[in-house]
């Protein structure tokens, strides 16, 4: 295995750890990933996930306004895992006024 490969494989379990942990605890201490902090990625839960979502709300759009989308980016193909479907990103983004980075 490559050693970008490892780094992408150790930042992941990482990510996953701490949103696992935050998503089991009921009262989580937020924890900054890519300019987000954990417990705001509620905020935008309605916007990504289900059959015909809403357009995110304005606490949303200040989320994403916030957060570093490129530093997503390798996490986009784990993102059901924590119930957002990224087909819905882009889409939230644009609502947002936001350009998507290139992998949305």
């Amino acid at each position: 295995m490559g050693k970008s490969n490892t780094r992408f494989l150790m930042q992941f379990a990482v990510l996953a750890i701490v949103l696992s942990t935050a998503i089991m605890v009921k009262e989580a201490t937020s924890i900054p990933v890519c300019n987000i902090d954990t417990n705001d990625l509620e905020k935008c839960r309605p916007a990504v996930t289900g059959n015909n979502p809403p357009h995110p709300r304005p606490d949303c759009c200040a989320v994403a306004r916030a957060a570093n989308l490129q530093c997503l980016c390798p996490y986009k193909s784990y993102l059901s895992t924590f119930g957002i479907n990224p087909s819905r990103v882009r889409p939230l983004l644009a609502n947002c006024g936001l350009n998507s980075p290139s992998c949305f």
